[in-house]
């Protein structure tokens, strides 16, 4: 579907905690390609590793879908007895993924089970494949531990998790030109200086990003063989583990 032009952050309304809701999701397909450094190109790769390590008679996983761009690519992948199960907390979400669907229904097309509930609470079994596309750094540091534990668990031998994330690094000085990268990255993408401060106002108590260091220790405590970062530009990042 369509999308309008992001201009959220114009208003003086917006001067609150980000969240999901129609306003967002109206916008959500501009935002996202004017916002993420690199994220058109991160969801192709995204259907490419998972075209590697899917398998027939599985359960691919969507997590966080938003408005299902990992999920219709994910449709395309020749497999037998497979289907996709999308999941995302937002309802006005949901919706728009649903109607998307709706318009792109085809046999040949694995299917689509979309779920309005949170990341947290999703019953996962019988994975081959599992994206976390920029879902976690929403999520409670302290529970992340258990949600990437319960997809460990969840994942047939050889299945893959692929995490994409907003980043920070140890060294302040390194932070700060990547950070600086990125609103110039803004800028060129024709956010204003004021559209700019605001939603990082807005996503400060909601977004809370890690390093990529921190992002391993947790896949290798939970006990993955291997962790890949893949992709990166500026203070985004994409990385994978293999079980």
């Amino acid at each position: 579907m369509s999308s309008t032009k992001d201009n959220i952050f114009l208003y003086d309304d917006a001067l609150v905690d980000f969240v999901f809701d129609d306003n967002v999701a109206n916008v959500f397909t501009d935002m996202v390609n004017r916002s993420v450094p690199g994220y058109a190109l991160s969801v192709r790769m995204i259907s490419v590793l998972a075209e590697q390590y899917a398998r027939s008679n599985t359960r691919l996983y969507d997590l966080g879908c938003s408005l299902g761009a990992v999920s219709f690519l994910l449709q395309q992948l020749k497999l037998k007895n497979c289907s996709i199960v999308a999941v995302d907390n937002s309802p006005a979400m949901i919706k728009r993924c649903e109607e998307s669907l709706a318009l792109n229904q085809a046999v040949e097309k694995l299917p689509v089970a979309l779920r309005c509930e949170d990341i947290q609470q999703t019953e996962i079994s019988n994975a081959s494949v599992v994206v976390l596309n920029f879902t976690l750094q929403f999520i409670a540091p302290e529970k992340r531990d258990s949600i990437i534990k319960n997809i460990y668990e969840a994942l047939v031998p050889g299945g893959i998790l692929i995490i994409s994330e907003k980043i920070i690094f140890t060294e302040d000085e390194k932070n700060k030109l990547f950070i600086e990268l990125y609103h110039q990255f803004k800028k060129a993408n024709g956010y204003s200086d004021l559209e700019i401060s605001r939603k990082r106002s807005a996503l400060e108590n909601v977004l809370i990003p890690e390093t990529i260091e921190q992002h391993n220790k947790r896949i290798t405590v939970a006990g993955f063989t291997s962790f890949d970062p893949w992709f990166q530009c500026f203070n985004f990042a994409s990385m994978f583990a293999v079980k």
